[in-house]
């Protein structure tokens, strides 16, 4: 039985994956050299490791809340990007629920992406309706 204050199950990546970040530029049609080209991000003085895009961060998170909340359909998700994730950091997506709603149906969590112990990069409330999808 879930309850508000529960901390959800932590969703952890061990290394963010330079290539990944190459193929998802890909895809999204993102020519922005700071994913691709660490010389890029030299340039403007974020580093010397190409940066994940931030769809890709966001992502991490939707990937906990999914195994937190099998079945369950994301309604909504408010987030803010607070930091760079780098090729090779460490990721963790969490959250706690803080608020429950409609009999059990409606879940409102606060959600974070950790980095590295650098603190979060993105933190984003979501709003779920359990039991939406088989």
């Amino acid at each position: 039985m879930m309850t508000v204050g529960d901390t959800l199950p932590v969703w952890r990546i061990e290394s963010v994956n330079p290539q990944n970040m190459r193929r998802l530029a890909e895809t999204l049609r993102d020519p922005n050299p700071i994913h691709l080209d660490p010389s890029a991000v030299a340039k403007l003085g974020l580093g010397d490791r190409v940066i994940n895009q931030g769809p890709a961060n966001l992502a991490y998170i939707i990937n906990m809340l999914h195994a937190a909340f099998p079945g369950a359909q994301l309604l909504q998700l408010d987030a803010r990007f607070l930091a760079n994730v780098f090729g090779g950091d460490s990721v963790e997506a969490s959250g706690r629920i803080t608020a429950i709603a409609d009999g059990g149906k409606r879940i409102t969590c606060d959600t974070w992406l950790n980095v590295d112990g650098r603190g979060p990069a993105v933190s984003a409330q979501a709003q779920l309706l359990m039991g939406a999808r088989a």
